[in-house]
């Protein structure tokens, strides 16, 4: 243990040692922090625009399955297999969406969105509920008829087919994407 007169030497002896010592000068330097990039606002507006568009409502397609107002849709070179599979529920249904309510650009906007999300997100079965159109002009189906044609030219769709009865029925529509 240390008394009192050998921590005076100690000191003694350190003042003696750094006497000639000048003191450095402070070296910080000031960073202003980093200014955050831009929102690219026209960026994004376009990109969407860009996905509403690649949905048409003109869009004829040279073939499809359809059955009465039964929805189906096999893409060339996938197996009859994977339709009836569809219609039975073989697939878990990872994610929907429900376009109730919608006039047709808003639900076109919609779809494109919920599609491209789901393809970045690897999911591959999912329900759109379109509804009956017993609210509509007519009571007609419109969001029906335009979904089938929209989801047509969606390259990430391998099938689509009329939801089961305790899945929507014909209400919604059951829909298989690229993996």
């Amino acid at each position: 243990m240390m008394d009192a007169d050998d921590k005076d030497d100690e000191i003694e002896l350190f003042l003696e040692a750094v006497k000639g010592a000048r003191p450095l000068k402070p070296s910080r330097l000031h960073h202003p922090p980093p200014t955050p990039k831009p929102i690219p606002r026209q960026f994004i507006r376009d990109e969407r625009q860009a996905l509403a568009d690649s949905l048409s409502d003109h869009y004829i397609p040279a073939h499809e399955l359809e059955s009465g107002e039964e929805l189906l849709y096999l893409r060339d070179g996938h197996s009859p297999d994977i339709l009836s599979k569809l219609r039975r529920g073989h697939w878990v249904v990872q994610a929907a969406i429900d376009l109730h309510g919608m006039v047709s650009d808003e639900a076109r906007l919609y779809v494109a969105e919920f599609l491209h999300h789901c393809k970045k997100r690897g999911i591959r079965c999912v329900r759109i509920i379109h509804g009956k159109g017993l609210s509509s002009h007519n009571r007609e189906p419109v969001l029906k008829h335009k979904l089938r044609n929209w989801l047509m030219q969606k390259d990430e769709v391998i099938a689509y087919a009329q939801a089961r009865q305790q899945d929507g029925g014909s209400g919604a529509v059951i829909v298989l994407l690229k993996a």
